[in-house]
């Protein structure tokens, strides 16, 4: 299979198994991912970890031989279809986590972007070089770069198309750590820093801090005041202040 979707305890970890082609995107894989995401869903997990196999990439870009002599019509379709896969994930109950060992080009970076967190190895590489082929990124990469990075810094990688390596991902904010050693390892000690709380809580500060960019600071906090307020109805938020007043620790449900 070359998208393999497991759960390892209270973790899905989704791997694209493409390492002879590292890992490369094509039309029918970004189908598959989709379906992979829409599977973690339903499954009884906290997190969702994505990587790539092999030691060389976590996905080096599309398939370049796909994206030649197509109608106009299929160009925007391939690019609508990569954005909805992506955007899977923002809409996920579940955070979701990119282990990025190795090259992270064109779509890679797109989906190392359109999720939750980041965590690089020390080899990894991250670029948007389809300005190279005459091309812009088109599953995500104008929008979602220059919120985490800015918009000078997104402009200066997008328009020269350079590479940007794990040390410097790490500076700017394009990863949230480098990490030595084994990486799955690290994505799951990760995790398990914010698994711990209340599902639905976690997922209304997902939501508030998403939403940020799209709105004028005012009508941001309005959201922000709603988001709130659900969240102090949940059971959780009943138990972690009670647990807080008692000094213990919480137990969460997830309700």
């Amino acid at each position: 299979m070359t998208v393999e979707l497991t759960q390892q305890g209270d973790l899905a970890v989704l791997t694209l198994n493409r390492p002879k082609a590292l890992n490369a995107l094509s039309f029918a894989i970004l189908k598959e991912i989709g379906e992979a995401i829409d599977r973690v869903a339903d499954m009884d997990v906290r997190a969702l970890l994505i990587t790539g196999a092999g030691d060389k990439a976590f996905c080096a870009g599309a398939d370049i031989k796909e994206l030649r002599n197509r109608s106009l019509v299929d160009q925007k379709r391939g690019a609508e279809l990569g954005q909805a896969v992506f955007a899977k994930l923002d809409r996920l109950q579940v955070a979701s986590i990119a282990l990025v060992n190795g090259y992270a080009f064109g779509g890679g970076s797109e989906l190392a972007l359109a999720c939750t967190f980041r965590l690089a190895s020390p080899n990894a590489i991250f670029g948007l070089p389809e300005i190279k082929l005459g091309l812009i990124p088109g599953y995500g990469g104008t929008q979602r770069l220059p919120r985490l990075v800015g918009e000078g810094r997104a402009l200066e990688i997008i328009m020269t198309g350079r590479n940007v390596r794990a040390e410097e991902a790490a500076q700017i904010g394009l990863v949230n750590a480098v990490v030595e050693g084994d990486l799955m390892e690290a994505g799951t000690a990760f995790a398990a820093k914010f698994t711990r709380y209340s599902l639905p809580v976690l997922e209304l500060a997902r939501r508030a801090v998403q939403r940020a960019s799209d709105m004028p600071l005012h009508e941001g906090l309005e959201m922000e005041a709603d988001l709130s307020t659900l969240a102090y109805r949940t059971n959780d938020a009943e138990e972690g202040m009670a647990a807080f007043e008692e000094k213990r620790e919480a137990q969460f449900k997830d309700g």
